[in-house]
């Protein structure tokens, strides 16, 4: 069973409507939707494409433009590179993956949290933010064996990746190409 995505209709004059509450919304509320985990599909009003990335791109953009950005200029000039390379395909799933990783481990420590200091909310806010002024060392551990877990995922995905095309070109016979369980003897 599929759940339906709220939609959401941009008009020329740049307004958002939101079709499930009959009112226009602003970009703060459809961050907050998705904030919410509301499933949402941002649609042109006139020309009914699809534009849900562009407006979660927007609200990226703002964030970045915040006090905070999560990405630096290393990370989005790496972003930059990977388009029109041969591995664009794979940087998608492979930065979903590692976002899912992230957010256990996120909900890991939020629920070791909760089961310590119960549902105080500011209580855990306050004691996250001492949590992160002495525990760097510990949060730098936690976050190597995150990026090592990480390695480890990029490396299977290469390595089955080289399977997938050696199957697919063994049968062809390239001349620096050796089928596993072939020798180097020559054949004379």
């Amino acid at each position: 069973m599929s759940v339906e995505k709220r939609v959401i209709k941009k008009y020329p004059n740049r307004r958002l409507y939101d079709t499930a509450t009959s009112s226009y919304i602003t970009l703060g509320d459809v961050k907050q939707l998705v904030l919410d985990n509301v499933d949402i599909q941002v649609v042109d009003a006139k020309s009914q494409e699809d534009i849900t990335r562009s407006v979660l791109l927007q609200i990226i953009l703002e964030e970045e433009n915040g006090g905070m950005p999560m990405f630096s200029y290393e990370v989005l000039t790496q972003f930059i590179r990977s388009y029109g390379q041969a591995m664009q395909g794979m940087m998608g799933p492979f930065l979903e993956n590692n976002l899912q990783l992230f957010a256990q481990l996120q909900q890991k420590m939020q629920e070791q949290t909760r089961a310590i200091y119960g549902d105080n909310t500011m209580l855990n806010a306050n004691l996250w933010g001492e949590f992160m002024k002495f525990q760097g060392p510990a949060v730098q551990n936690m976050m190597a064996n995150y990026m090592e877990q990480s390695t480890s995922m990029f490396l299977d995905m290469q390595n089955r990746m080289q399977e997938q095309t050696k199957q697919l070109f063994g049968g062809f016979g390239f001349p620096a190409y050796k089928q596993d369980g072939e020798n180097d003897k020559d054949p004379s």
